[in-house]
């Protein structure tokens, strides 16, 4: 959180400050309605165009057969294209003498070689799975990737590969019907056909939907052609452009500032299978511990009095909440690895009171010649250093600062051994901020470009090349240091900075947002992109996080945005310390009225009931890649209405989201994809897909719609997760033919389930003539579970004549509450239509519902 700027009152003072911001920081003016004096961003400096008249093209001048593809020689140059699996291969282009690049973003590096034929002709050599045909064109080298059926997924352009001046850089065709998404973290829209993207980690605070850099880098993109799904990951940790058709329909490309030319290709066809494959190479999530699931607030600049205020609070006001995030507030003059006793006092009394915490943590340790951190780190070289081998030095929260060599394995450990300092006060996670690395004297607000990281065999990596890699490596001691000081407890780990493979660590949160309609409307396909990039833990600061005149939320927009939030993977409302500027008050839910209070708790109420489908959903995440707020198309790719919506998603597979965004607003046009029947979740209505529909939509309502025939795992509301124990799942299930549901249960807490220790039941309904069946199967039981039944919630039901399994019929229930109370049992619920059959957990017998 870049919290330096100041609001300036006047036209001279606004120049000044853009001027001096720009020529020191590299900062830019935005422009703002006239109520609004003055904003800043920064960036870095201008980009390094690519010179098109320089392009070399390459020739395949002798070529060697490996064991998993094929070397080629090209002059100065050395080409590899490699099989890693039938639908996988990386290509690289490295100088005579030069190795091979693999960036710490790659976790999977030893692969078993597909069966693949080869078979040369005087212009190509190919390559051939059982999935993908490689075609390399010897003279000038290019690469073809085709399909089994022989058709072409992607190719070189004719401009080609190579290098421009140092630069890698790689030409690829495409056509009009094209579409792009991922590229992690981006302002704008949905699908970045026709942009111009760059990634270099800024602390962007107060970013806008132009802002170019923002504080991730994930070189991974999905390209979508005629239904058909590949992925591309660049894996090159410089600074990198990325021209997506966007000076030609015909082509597109992308380049870095230096380093190697070295990509993988995906074949899909589907986006899932591209993601799963990605994330098989970079690293899947884990699944999260439960609590993390659950609410969280956060303000910079809460007293320890607050921190404790406002969470009695919310259990005063029946408002559901785990978890209040520490500021930097809470350390001894910003010194990481410090407290402010006041602060520990109010850890502790939230610990007793049954909330979660998480405290902030910065890499820059002030130069302090007495305190313990700065001593250890210099005596030990663990610095990042200047050229002529000095310290670097500079400004952040503690004043003069150094910089954690985290290349180095010492210093990563030394990092995650200190977390004892938090961790053993009860801290439950950390939250890594200012980790671009920001530094607020710096040139574009980092380190000099020259500023110099040691590795573990003494080689050099200069700032241009390891400023992508600073949080990824910082995120991997952060997470190791949970390990080491939480042994067998889940680690959590929020970040705002991050590379391809920080998935393995972190979760990620899209940094200094802005309290206003635009950031709401914004933070919806960032996020699907960022899922669609292998980050499934993602959030956006709820409310927004950045205030100035004009941007704070009424409650107009905070009702809106709370709508979003309760549905986020990551849900915290986290703002900024708005009333020492004097301009407002709290962002808390009932800062706005009864009206914006009671819904949000309806929603964020609504988040707790759905607990036991978003931690399904995250396990499956960890399983293969998938998003948990998921674009339309991600599902949805064969419907070419969906490849630009971004105001709709999925939440998990079977929630599709259509909320207000714009501001006054209080009905919406809602796109069904085609081939699904949906229904309504307010009104039970259903409808077909492939149509667009207009809802009403008042500020307490956010349009829902579920798949039909699907099953939807729930439970009571609780006010924090651990509450209470799981003992009725609720299967909330919407039925025109057949449903299932794979439900996984585990501790949700420590590492157990790594040795097996959990349990998986299949669910199956299905409509059969004249009645309906539900059955349970129980693939794995290694947990041992509280659950002792499941309670079938039917919609759109009919009242049954009996319900029986086996032998055992099931008595009617006089009330859901009665039903409630009994070991089995049914109810149906003539005004909603919705039958109940509750079953217990131990039931051998399909139940028959006639």
């Amino acid at each position: 959180m870049m919290k330096k700027l100041k609001v300036l009152s006047t036209s001279k003072k606004l120049a000044q400050a853009a001027m001096c911001l720009t020529l020191l920081t590299g900062t830019v003016a935005v422009a703002l309605p006239a109520n609004v004096a003055f904003a800043a961003i920064t960036q870095p400096e201008a980009d390094t165009s690519l010179d098109k008249q320089n392009l070399k093209p390459l020739s395949v001048q002798s070529l060697e057969a490996l064991e998993n593809g094929v070397k080629l020689n090209l002059g100065d140059f050395q080409g590899y294209i490699r099989l890693f699996d039938e639908d996988m291969a990386k290509v690289s282009v490295v100088k005579n003498g030069e190795e091979e690049f693999i960036s710490p973003g790659i976790a999977k590096k030893d692969w078993e070689t597909p069966e693949f034929k080869t078979e040369e002709t005087d212009k190509e050599y190919t390559l051939s799975t059982n999935e993908i045909t490689v075609k390399i064109n010897k003279s000038p080298f290019g690469v073809k990737f085709l399909d089994n059926q022989g058709n072409v997924i992607n190719e070189d352009a004719a401009q080609g590969v190579g290098y421009e001046d140092g630069k890698p850089y790689v030409f690829k065709k495409t056509d009009a019907s094209e579409n792009f998404y991922g590229f992690g973290e981006q302002s704008g829209g949905l699908n970045k056909r026709g942009k111009s993207l760059g990634m270099w980690n800024t602390d962007a605070y107060s970013y806008n939907k132009d802002t170019k850099y923002l504080y991730t880098s994930i070189p991974f993109f999905i390209g979508l052609k005629d239904t058909k799904a590949y992925g591309i990951f660049f894996d090159n940790t410089y600074r990198s452009y990325y021209e997506m058709a966007s000076e030609k329909d015909d082509y597109y490309y992308f380049y870095a500032n230096g380093g190697t030319l070295t990509y993988y290709f995906i074949n899909g066809p589907e986006i899932g299978d591209v993601i799963d494959q990605y994330t098989e190479l970079t690293g899947k999530s884990e699944t999260p511990p439960m609590w993390s699931l659950g609410f969280h607030q956060s303000k910079w600049g809460y007293t320890p009095e607050e921190l404790v205020d406002v969470a009695n609070k919310y259990r005063e006001k029946q408002i559901p909440l785990d978890t209040m995030h520490f500021d930097i507030d809470y350390m001894d003059g910003y010194r990481v690895f410090t407290w402010n006793d006041q602060y520990k006092q109010a850890l502790k009394t939230l610990k007793g009171q049954g909330f979660h915490a998480v405290t902030i943590n910065d890499p820059a340790v002030k130069q302090d010649e007495n305190y313990r951190m700065y001593q250890e780190g210099t005596q030990n070289n663990y610095w990042a250093k200047n050229p002529d081998g000095s310290t670097f030095i500079g400004e952040v929260w503690p004043g003069k600062s150094a910089f954690p060599n985290f290349l180095k394995k010492d210093v990563r450990n030394w990092w995650a051994d200190n977390l004892g300092t938090l961790y053993n006060e009860g801290v439950d996670g950390i939250w890594n901020d200012m980790n671009e690395p920001a530094v607020f004297d710096g040139p574009f607000h980092t380190m000099p470009l020259d500023t110099v990281f040691e590795g573990d065999n003494g080689e050099k990596k200069l700032h241009t090349e390891y400023h992508n890699l600073y949080g990824h490596d910082e995120a991997q001691a952060t997470y190791n240091g949970a390990l080491k000081n939480k042994p067998n407890t889940r680690p959590f780990v929020l970040t705002r900075d991050m590379y391809a493979g920080t998935q393995r660590y972190a979760a990620l949160w899209t940094g200094d947002n802005v309290s206003n309609w635009e950031h709401l409307q914004m933070s919806i396909p960032m996020n699907a992109n960022v899922g669609l990039s292998g980050v499934p833990f993602v959030g956006n600061d709820i409310g927004g996080f950045a205030k100035s005149p004009g941007n704070v939320p009424t409650p107009e927009l905070f009702a809106r945005w709370i709508e979003v939030g309760a549905f986020l993977p990551f849900a915290r409302d986290h703002y900024d310390n708005s009333a020492k500027s004097g301009l407002g008050s709290g962002q808390e839910p009932w800062e706005f009225g009864k009206e914006v209070e009671d819904i949000s708790r309806k929603y964020i109420s609504m988040r707790y009931e759905l607990m036991p489908y978003l931690y399904n959903q995250f396990n499956k995440s960890a399983k293969n890649g998938q998003p948990v707020q998921q674009p339309l198309v991600y599902q949805f790719q064969d419907d070419a209405k969906t490849y630009n919506i971004e105001d709709q998603y999925m939440f998990g597979d079977s929630l599709m989201l259509a909320p207000v965004v714009q501001e006054g607003q209080t009905s919406r046009e809602v796109y069904l994809p085609a081939g699904q029947t949906w229904v309504d979740y307010w009104t039970g209505k259903e409808f077909d897909g492939n149509q667009t529909i207009s809802v009403k939509a008042d500020l307490g309502t956010l349009p829902i719609f579920v798949k039909n025939n699907s099953i939807i795992p729930r439970q009571e509301v609780e006010q924090h997760t651990d509450e209470k124990k799981l003992e009725n799942l609720i299967l909330d299930t919407y039925l025109n033919g057949k449903a299932s549901y794979s439900f996984y249960e585990d501790d949700a807490e420590t590492l157990d389930y790594k040795q097996g220790e959990y349990n998986v039941t299949e669910f199956h309904v299905e409509k059969k003539g004249n009645h309906i069946e539900f059955e349970q199967d129980k693939k794995t039981q290694k947990y041992a579970s509280d659950i002792k039944s499941y309670t079938l919630k039917l919609h759109n039901a009919k009242e049954p004549n009996k319900v029986q399994a086996a032998n055992n019929k099931y008595a009617k229930a006089g009330s859901a509450e009665e039903l409630n109370k009994q070991e089995s049992g049914y109810y149906f619920d003539s005004r909603e239509k919705v039958l109940y059959v509750k079953t217990p957990v131990n039931e051998n017998h399909k139940v028959k519902i006639q």
